[in-house]
């Protein structure tokens, strides 16, 4: 599912933004893109108004780049925005998973075992688009499993700007192996309760964005703003 969180959406606004949140984060519509109220509305079926409220909350998101009497326009990676979300869901999640070695939810484990076997299955078949899924919920599932359900709002939140990245990244067999390895590995540190090693583990994971970053923005370098 798109969007932020679980909660369940009913309202027109609600269905335009989830929509078009999972076009842009899953890069159907590239950074720069015009977009206008008018055609999206026309085309979802609704009054521009509750297309307006969408517009606006993924502007919050920092998703649209909505300027008065100008094109409303999907926005260009930032580097300092990236940076900004990449610090502050580094340290919830840091949170998250101390929480959960020392008193997780284990509930939720079989859950969490379902989802690294499903994660294996989509390595096997090639299948980015089903593993970028499962990872997303399988650390919507640490916060479960460490009790902080609402951590995960946030860490959506911020993942919003890291995940039109990983669209572009995340191509190969060898890339979901290695993220594979690395959930793996946090996983264990977590069930065994050990602190320490969970928080190195998840900084490691989390830092591989760095290099692939900066990757990215010598190869589209059109696609950022700077």
């Amino acid at each position: 599912m798109a969007g932020l969180g679980t909660s369940e959406r009913t309202t027109g606004s609600e269905f335009v933004f989830d929509q078009l949140f999972e076009q842009i984060t899953k890069l159907e519509l590239l950074p720069g893109t015009k977009i206008s109220e008018t055609e999206v509305a026309k085309s979802f079926g609704y009054s521009r108004q509750p297309v307006r409220e969408a517009f606006t909350k993924l502007a919050g998101l920092n998703l649209l780049l909505v300027r008065p009497q100008r094109a409303t326009v999907v926005r260009p990676f930032s580097r300092k925005l990236i940076a900004n979300a990449r610090f502050v869901r580094t340290a919830i999640e840091l949170e998250v998973v101390r929480a959960a070695t020392v008193e997780r939810e284990a509930s939720i484990d079989a859950q969490l075992k379902s989802n690294m076997k499903a994660q294996l299955s989509a390595i096997t078949s090639g299948d980015t688009v089903r593993f970028h899924e499962l990872d997303y919920e399988f650390h919507r599932l640490l916060c479960l499993s460490a009790k902080q359900e609402f951590a995960f709002e946030l860490i959506a939140a911020n993942k919003a700007q890291i995940d039109r990245l990983c669209t572009l990244a995340l191509t190969s067999k060898d890339a979901m192996e290695v993220l594979y390895a690395d959930h793996e590995k946090l996983l264990d540190a977590i069930v065994s309760g050990d602190a320490m090693n969970a928080e190195k583990v998840l900084r490691n994971h989390l830092g591989r964005l760095t290099p692939t970053i900066e990757a990215i923005y010598t190869t589209h370098r059109g696609y950022f703003d700077e």
